[in-house]
C-alpha cells in the first residue's frame, strides 16, 4: 500500500484477516453478517488476486448474478438513448479516439440517421490524424460526418495560455461553441453526444462524483460552459476504457478503430507543456510520430498479446517547457526536450510505465534529436499512476 491511511482500531464483532507493514488491519471481516472491509484497492491490477476477491464478494457472498457484459450494457444503453432524445437529431463531437468513436457507434445503434457526426480540426491533433479520423468514419460507421477546420480560433483563444487547468477549460468552452455553430447549420439539434467515461468523471469531481479531489478538469465534464445550449448524451460515463473497448467489439468495431491509441480530448494542448505555438506544436508533432512508429513496427503498441499483458495502453511524446545545452556536429545547441511516455493498464485508473527495451528507446531518441529540428535531449518517464496521472496535464 502506497498511502499513509489507516484503521487504528477494528468495529465490534469484526476480526483482522490480513495485514500489511503499514496497516496493523489490512482487511477485516464480520463472519457472522458476511460484512468485509479492506485498506487496500482490490480493483487495480497491482492488486494480486484483486479481481477474484472482487468477484467472490459480489457473486459468492453478495448473491449477486453477473450480468454486467458488453452485450446488456448495448442494450441498456440503446432504451436510454431512445427514451432521452426521442426524434430529434443529435450531434456527436468525434475526435477519432476509442470513447468518441463507441460513444458514436452507440447512439447510432438507437436512434440511425437522427445521428450527425461532427469533428473539429483544432490543430491540436497528432500527424496525419484528420486524414484517419475521415476515413475510419466514412468507411466503418456510416455515419454523416461533418469535418470543421478550427485552427485559427483555438489557436487565438489559447495564445498566452500556459496553466493546464486554464488550457483545459478554454478548449472546454471553445469546443461548444463551435458546436453550437456547427449545430445551427445542421438544423439546431437540442442534444450533444459526448465521449465521456468514468476516469473523466472522478478526476474532474463531476458533481454526481464529487467526494475527492479534483486531478484534473477533462474539457467535457469540468471544462463545460455554465450556459450550456445543448443537452448531453453520455452513454458511457460509467464505464471504464476495459469496458468501452469490449462494447465497441461488441458492436462491431473493427479492431484498428476499438483497439486505437487513446488520446485526450484536449490534444496536443495537454502535451505541449507552456506555450502553445504551431511551431512548436509541429516539433511536438514530429516527435510523437517517431516513437509511434517504432513502437508499431515492433509490434508493441494494440491489443493485448495475451490474458495477463496488457501490452502498451497508450504511448506519446511531451513536449517540455525548458530548455538544455547540447552539441551537435561539434556546435553548442540550446533546445528544447522531449519526454517519452508508455504505459500499461486495463482501466486507465491506474497505470505501470512500460519496460521498454533499451535498443528500442535509443533509436526512438536517436531519431528524434536527429530528424526533428529544435529538440536536444530526451527523457523517458518511469512513473506510475499513481502517484503520476499518464498525461503530464
Amino acid at each position: 500500500m502506497s498511502h499513509g491511511d489507516r484503521i487504528e482500531t477494528m468495529p465490534d464483532g469484526f476480526e483482522r484477516l490480513a495485514v500489511s507493514p503499514n496497516s496493523p488491519y489490512a482487511a477485516m471481516g464480520d463472519l457472522k453478517r458476511a460484512y468485509f472491509g479492506v485498506q487496500f484497492h482490490p480493483e487495480v491490477r497491482h492488486t494480486p488476486g484483486g479481481l477474484e476477491l472482487l468477484r467472490r464478494f459480489v457473486v459468492d457472498i453478495c448473491g449477486c448474478e453477473p450480468t454486467w457484459t458488453a452485450e446488456s450494457i448495448i442494450e441498456q444503453s440503446v432504451e436510454r438513448i431512445r427514451a432521452q432524445v426521442g426524434n430529434e437529431r443529435v450531434l456527436v463531437g468525434v475526435s477519432g479516439g476509442v470513447d468518441s468513436s463507441v460513444a458514436a457507434a452507440l447512439v447510432f445503434r438507437a436512434i440511425g440517421d437522427q445521428l450527425v457526426a461532427v469533428f473539429v480540426d483544432n490543430g491540436l491533433l497528432r500527424k496525419d490524424e484528420r486524414l484517419q479520423v475521415e476515413q475510419a468514419f466514412t468507411q466503418n460507421l456510416g455515419v454523416e460526418l461533418i469535418t470543421i477546420d478550427a485552427i485559427e480560433e483555438f489557436m487565438d483563444e489559447l495564445e498566452g495560455v500556459t496553466d493546464p487547468e486554464k488550457k483545459r477549460k478554454v478548449i472546454g468552452r471553445t469546443f461548444i461553441r463551435v458546436f453550437e455553430q456547427a449545430a445551427l447549420n445542421a438544423g439546431n439539434p437540442g442534444f450533444l453526444v459526448q465521449g465521456t467515461i468514468y476516469p473523466d468523471v472522478i478526476e474532474s469531481s463531476a458533481p454526481d462524483r464529487n467526494k475527492g479531489h479534483v486531478i484534473k478538469s477533462h474539457h467535457n465534464v469540468g471544462g463545460l460552459p455554465e450556459d450550456l445550449s445543448f443537452q448531453l448524451v453520455e452513454p458511457l460515463r460509467y464505464l471504464f476504457k476495459d469496458e468501452v473497448r469490449a462494447v465497441g467489439e461488441a458492436l462491431g468495431l473493427p479492431v484498428e478503430l476499438v483497439w486505437r491509441q487513446p488520446f485526450p480530448g484536449p490534444g496536443l494542448a495537454v502535451r505541449c507543456l507552456g506555450d502553445l505555438t504551431m511551431q512548436r506544436l509541429a516539433t511536438l508533432r514530429a516527435a510523437d510520430a517517431i516513437f509511434t512508429a517504432e513502437l508499431e513496427k515492433e509490434g508493441l503498441l494494440g491489443k493485448r498479446r495475451k490474458a495477463d499483458d496488457p501490452g502498451i495502453a497508450q504511448a506519446f511524446a511531451v513536449l517540455l517547457p525548458v530548455k538544455s545545452v547540447g552539441v551537435m556536429g561539434d556546435v553548442r545547441t540550446y533546445q528544447e526536450a522531449v519526454a517519452l511516455r508508455a504505459v500499461a493498464t486495463d482501466d486507465f485508473m491506474t497505470a505501470d510505465w512500460a519496460r521498454l527495451p533499451y535498443d528500442l528507446l535509443g533509436r526512438v531518441a536517436n531519431r528524434i534529436v536527429n530528424e526533428v529540428p529544435g529538440i536536444n535531449r530526451v527523457t523517458y518517464d518511469i512513473t506510475s499512476k499513481p502517484p503520476a496521472t499518464i498525461e503530464w496535464e
